[in-house]
């Protein structure tokens, strides 16, 4: 199948039973609980072959015998949800501004590809709703990183009520978490849309003390650690509490086994390909 954009605004059409706030979540229980063992989570596909944050990228990783598949996902100017991890355009196409400046009809107009090698030339920055139809045909997983809205509180929560939208069309047979380095985004996330699991993002060093209070307020099932400091005895600690730890970024086959020895549920690599060779991995 060949994945293009629809036509220009925003997605699919929200309907009656999609209204916005907390309504929609109500007081749903989590009904979409990942279950995760040695998974190996592709980060922004398959980088190391194809541009980032693509659907080259994408697809790449899935060939490679990727289900979990993470990205990015911020909105445009006109409200439309792109899979992008910086609010420039510069260093991932031939263009450069703000993400925030454009429309969804900009698009056909911007190369996501050529950056990384001419054979990709023409590639577009992903839909949200063409990401989610390619998980649901290939029966893929994936990690959502809500990405901080600099716009203020009201395109903060439309991000997250479209992303919810978004999620509502997939096929229930995949799973997925939505993950953000913003405790107060992934708060709002949880308390409109609850039937969704979430992932706290942790930079190095920055978990603190009251990190269960944290994951709790978030609705998390998951904790998010970078690799770098990192000690077995965090990873126990989230583990004896019910939590799962997904460890980023880690591109060493030797470093993925001996967080999984640890009890790490899983780990986000760039290079997706080879930590699937090990034996034991989750596929």
């Amino acid at each position: 199948m060949r994945y293009d954009h629809p036509a220009a605004g925003h997605s699919r059409d929200q309907g009656p039973e999609h209204a916005q706030g907390p309504a929609a979540g109500g007081a749903q229980p989590l009904v979409h609980r990942p279950r995760l063992e040695r998974a190996v989570l592709a980060h922004r596909g398959l980088p190391s072959r194809a541009p980032e944050n693509t659907m080259a990228s994408f697809l790449a990783a899935a060939d490679a015998g990727a289900t979990w598949i993470e990205t990015d996902v911020d909105l445009l100017g006109d409200g439309t949800a792109v899979l992008i991890h910086d609010t420039a355009l510069d260093r991932t196409t031939d263009r450069s501004g703000s993400i925030y400046a454009l429309e969804a009809a900009d698009l056909a107009t911007i190369d996501a590809g050529s950056w990384f090698d001419p054979r990709f030339a023409g590639e577009r920055l992903p839909l949200l709703d063409t990401f989610i139809d390619l998980l649901s045909e290939r029966g893929l997983h994936a990690n959502i990183e809500l990405k901080p809205n600099e716009q203020g509180a009201a395109r903060s929560l439309l991000l997250v009520d479209t992303v919810a939208r978004a999620l509502d069309a997939l096929d229930p047979a995949c799973q997925v978490l939505v993950s953000s380095f913003s405790q107060p985004l992934l708060m709002a996330f949880h308390e409109r849309h609850p039937r969704y699991a979430t992932a706290v993002l942790y930079e190095a060093g920055t978990i603190r003390p009251d990190w269960l209070s944290v994951a709790e307020l978030c609705g998390a099932t998951c904790i998010h650690p970078q690799d770098e400091g990192l000690s077995e005895e965090m990873v126990a600690l989230a583990r004896g509490a019910g939590y799962g730890v997904n460890v980023w970024t880690v591109n060493s086959a030797q470093r993925a086994a001996e967080l999984f020895e640890w009890g790490c549920t899983g780990v986000f690599t760039d290079v997706a390909d080879e930590l699937l060779a090990l034996e034991g991995p989750q596929r």
